[in-house]
């Protein structure tokens, strides 16, 4: 069969060669003019479902770094979070991230940000061929997808010890509001963008949001009982499964491959299909250079390696990878990946000498390393600029520390965020849900 094949491609070429540039002209012209407007959707889509992935990825990683008495209500969290983020970013956030009125779709607020819906069913069938540049319903599936990942780096570090309900109604605010707000500002053709900020996929728009709103939060809630010693030493509160963790952190990895790649927004071209296949390995590469230097650094500091910091090593080489995946070499993807890799093994220890509880790690994960992976994009990048880069990462920083810190601090005098001591030290599972994701177990 090979050599069959084989002899049929030679054929083929040599028909290729021998055919009259007439024939070639009648070849594009039979090409469907609608072909750019479904690869471009189709982008959208594969991508957004690789995103959608994602947030098993974050429940598997929280629901094994988290004590057993406390996993079903990370699992429940990581489903709610998830299911309003998708209604309200499209009753109102969608509309708010792009005011112009060109992307909108039928929310609450569509009549006043813009009047377009989803395509009818059928679209195609009156004849049409060229619909513009992509589906709005493939846009909105892989936007929101964004949205509800900014959410899921909230409800790790908060773990183990705040309510259901005030977690939930700061989600709503979060993705309704707080998110496109400033997502517009670059993504949307805001401010930012016409300053010539650079953010391909989201170093800042995403995670760096999701890292402000995580430290607010960690900041007003507070550290979870019997954290930090009186004599100032952090104890050790191991996480109930690591090869859960471990599963988790593989299907963010995938996922990062919707994240990035799909950031492209083109697949119409075969210079867009070479550029996603560019980000691709450069994306892969930052993992990996973000968890062999944590897996090197952690043996060098403590004598023996550390999987959680090798898991959240590979998790900060890929956001740092995020702001911008298509310009760097490998080689130098793997180094912004690695350097991100340092910075968690640093800024863990150090934010528990600042007693400062982050049950997961993802204020070093999602926030810092952002703030790398940002000012990162000028080295690869020389459209990017070093002082328009800073300056937006300060603007957004402020925007989501004053609204996130306005929200936490009302919910916590309105309601309460914090479950009592009793409650905690039984664990959320019991006190809040009623039930065990190991019942079989006894708690600890």
């Amino acid at each position: 069969m090979k050599k069959l094949s084989t002899r049929i491609s030679i054929a083929a070429l040599g028909l290729v060669g021998t055919a009259s540039s007439a024939f070639a002209q009648d070849v594009a012209v039979a090409v469907p003019t609608d072909s750019v407007f479904i690869l471009n959707s189709l982008l959208f889509l594969i991508g957004g479902f690789l995103v959608f992935w994602m947030a098993a990825g974050f429940a598997m990683l929280e629901a094994g770094l988290v004590r057993s008495k406390n996993v079903t209500m990370q699992l429940t969290k990581n489903m709610a979070l998830f299911s309003l983020a998708a209604v309200f970013y499209y009753l109102i956030g969608y509309n708010l991230m792009y005011p112009l009125g060109t992307w909108s779709v039928e929310g609450i607020l569509s009549g006043v940000f813009g009047s377009a819906v989803l395509e009818a069913v059928g679209v195609g069938a009156d004849g049409v061929d060229d619909y513009g540049y992509a589906s709005t319903g493939s846009d909105f599936f892989f936007q929101m997808m964004f949205c509800a990942a900014t959410a899921s780096i909230v409800s790790g570090t908060l773990a183990e010890r705040i309510k259901l309900w005030p977690f939930l109604i700061f989600t709503i605010v979060l993705t309704a509001v707080i998110y496109p707000i400033q997502a517009s500002w670059k993504w949307g053709g805001g401010f930012l963008d016409a300053m010539g900020f650079l953010d391909f996929a989201g170093s800042t728009v995403v995670h760096s949001v999701g890292g402000w709103a995580a430290l607010m939060g960690a900041l007003i809630l507070g550290p979870r009982i019997g954290k930090y010693a009186k004599d100032g030493r952090v104890i050790p509160m191991q996480g109930s499964n690591l090869p859960l963790a471990t599963l988790g952190t593989f299907i963010l990895w995938m996922g990062w491959f919707g994240f990035n790649g799909g950031s492209q927004l083109a697949m119409g071209s075969i210079g867009d299909v070479a550029d996603i296949s560019r980000i691709f390995a450069n994306t892969n590469a930052a993992a990996a250079g973000g968890a062999i230097v944590a897996l090197i650094l952690t043996q060098m500091l403590y004598r023996k390696p550390d999987l959680t910091m090798i898991l959240n090593g590979a998790l900060a080489g890929l956001v740092s990878i995020t702001a911008e995946p298509l310009t760097p070499s490998l080689g130098a993807a793997t180094l912004i990946g690695g350097i991100g890799g340092v910075i968690v093994v640093l800024a863990v220890p150090m934010l528990d000498r600042m007693k400062i509880d982050d049950v997961v790690g993802a204020i070093p994960v999602h926030l810092l390393a952002g703030i790398w992976g940002t000012l990162a994009v000028p080295l690869t990048n020389g459209d990017a600029s070093f002082s328009v880069q800073i300056i937006s990462i300060v603007i957004v920083g402020l925007f989501v520390c004053v609204t996130s810190g306005i929200l936490w601090t009302v919910l916590k005098a309105v309601i309460g965020i914090r479950v009592s001591e009793e409650d905690e030290i039984n664990g959320l599972d019991t006190s809040e849900l009623g039930m065990e994701a190991y019942p079989e177990f006894s708690r600890r």
